[in-house]
């Protein structure tokens, strides 16, 4: 039977490359093969740089065949959201509109960052349109579909980083969040996912959405894999050791419209940490409206000029989003800029409190595709524009957040949000790593993986 990814950790590639078991070359080529063959189960990748990849795994090999370090991610083969600068490729950023643009003329900062440690860039991945969705429905380049139910949307707008590593086709991808958009899918394909401090991961060669809210951060299936993605992508030292966190839940808005499930996973979480303690987020619901209105605002004007001449090459619920913000009165703009000043006070000194507060990442499991809406407040309100209620008061927040996999195996997945101030990732990574060997966090491989491959 043809070769089927079996979820290694990126680890045990890297591992198995630098002692001479499989080449890079052997690796890389496996995993363009299973791409080929099942990528359209899910509609990921937009773009495979086959050729690019074998000749930089063959770098690799000659690296470990002449004794010297190629890295600690050597021959880890990743991919990466289609706003990322790829030398000598368009940045096409979802939009068909920039099919014909100028191709990049050098990799984003944090590509280069990732090749340097070893790492093999594949190809680049689906996305809502210019990032402004939490569902991956792309007018151009398609739906990506959840691994672990076709039916269902991956999230977004970094869907097709966070169902790839979800398929197993690749055991790292990047992505972006401005407003939730990698912690979004991961909570909906099972996995861990990222969205650093302000500053902390370099965003300089990604095309923007809300540059005063961007970053970006990575996706794996083990909290080992992100905390050292993010050590790479970051630059951070290493970590020592930490003390034992203060940890409390987040109340009020972040309980409102909450699925019983999710509910239920959050107070198991709380019971194996041996506490009850419930906190309420100040202005939770205005910090998203301010949010909501900053990236419009930013979205729209970035997008102006083209909108007024290429309009009908948008997708069409970006578009309309694109001109609402565009429209906003400047007033309100700055309204909601010192509002966010005025908010992330308010968390600094919750934080004087406690070190790690935990919420949903997502009201419910992952929709049904052809299922437009979501219920929230007793309404049906659009599912692409309102899966992110609980992760856009945290972006204005400035602060890091993982979205983690609540283990309920056989299950439409959970993701719950744990957040911490800047400085403590070290704490935060650490508790994370404890709750997936208590098996409370953890990723689990989605059950259409387990079927024949039709290809086969």
């Amino acid at each position: 039977m043809r070769f089927v990814t079996h979820f290694e950790s990126f680890f045990e590639i890297a591992q198995s490359v630098r002692k001479g078991s499989v080449t890079a070359e052997q690796r890389v080529a496996l995993t363009l093969d299973d791409i080929q063959h099942r990528n359209d189960r899910y509609n990921c990748f937009t773009r495979v740089f086959a050729d690019e990849s074998i000749a930089a795994a063959r770098v690799v090999d000659r690296k470990v065949a002449a004794g010297e370090n190629p890295g600690v991610l050597a021959g880890v083969p990743f991919g990466v959201k289609d706003l990322f600068d790829v030398a000598g490729y368009v940045t096409t950023a979802g939009a068909k509109l920039r099919t014909n643009a100028p191709v990049g003329k050098k990799d984003a900062v944090v590509i280069k960052r990732l090749k340097a440690a070893g790492a093999i860039l594949i190809g680049t991945l689906n996305m809502d349109e210019f990032a402004y969705g939490f569902a991956t429905v792309n007018a151009h380049f398609g739906t990506t579909h959840n691994p672990h139910d076709l039916s269902r949307l991956a999230g977004g707008s970094s869907g097709g980083s966070a169902a790839a590593v979800a398929a197993g086709l690749v055991p790292l991808t990047l992505g972006s969040d401005t407003n939730g958009s990698v912690r979004v899918p991961a909570a909906l394909c099972g996995l861990w996912g990222i969205r650093p401090a302000d500053g902390a991961i370099p965003v300089e060669g990604t095309f923007p959405f809300a540059e005063i809210l961007d970053t970006v951060g990575p996706f794996t299936r083990t909290s080992s894999e992100l905390a050292a993605a993010y050590q790479i992508l970051s630059q951070s030292p290493d970590w020592g050791s930490s003390s034992s966190p203060r940890v409390a839940r987040l109340g009020g808005w972040f309980a409102n419209n909450a699925s019983d499930e999710v509910t239920a996973a959050i107070d198991h979480v709380m019971s194996c940490l041996g506490t009850n303690a419930i906190v309420e987020m100040p202005e939770a619901e205005t910090a998203r409206s301010a949010s909501f209105l900053m990236t419009a605002a930013q979205g729209g004007a970035l997008h102006l000029e083209t909108l007024r001449t290429k309009a009908m090459e948008y997708d069409p619920a970006v578009r309309d989003r694109l001109l609402a913000g565009a429209i906003l009165p400047t007033a309100i703009y700055l309204r909601a800029m010192a509002y966010r000043k005025y908010f992330r006070a308010k968390i600094k000194s919750l934080f004087e409190q406690y070190d790690i507060l935990i919420a949903p990442t997502t009201p419910m499991v992952a929709p049904k595709i052809d299922e437009a809406t979501i219920w929230m407040d007793g309404k049906a309100v659009s599912a692409r524009a309102h899966l992110g209620i609980y992760t856009q008061p945290l972006s204005l927040a400035g602060i890091p957040v993982v979205s983690a996999p609540y283990y309920r195996p056989q299950a439409l997945p959970i993701g719950l949000q744990f957040a911490t101030a800047p400085g403590r990732e070290a704490m935060l990574f650490k508790l994370l790593h404890e709750l997936e060997q208590a098996k409370v966090l953890r990723s689990s491989p989605p059950p259409i993986n387990e079927k024949p491959d039709e290809h086969a």
